[in-house]
């Protein structure tokens, strides 16, 4: 599957960040390929999170993804660290 917009939804914006969640039957690995959430760039700031769900059709997976890049709308995803 794809990125699906209508599955991306703010949770809550403040001093320019913004905490967003996503649900998908896409798998957790495929939520955090490179330009998987490309189709949001002109949404997405670097430093936001995302609350993702997915595998919602199968085996389900829930994590924290954090946009690492996002330049002429090519949207980097990584994994919160420590």
């Amino acid at each position: 599957m794809a990125f699906l917009p209508k599955d991306l939804s703010v949770l809550t914006y403040a001093n320019g960040f913004t905490l967003w969640h996503y649900t998908t039957a896409d798998t957790a690995a495929s939520t955090a390929n490179a330009g998987y959430f490309n189709a949001a760039s002109h949404l997405l700031r670097v430093g936001d999170m995302i609350l993702a769900n997915s595998g919602t059709g199968g085996a389900r997976a829930s994590r924290i993804l954090v946009v690492a890049s996002n330049a002429a709308g090519d949207v980097g995803i990584g994994g919160l660290t420590a």
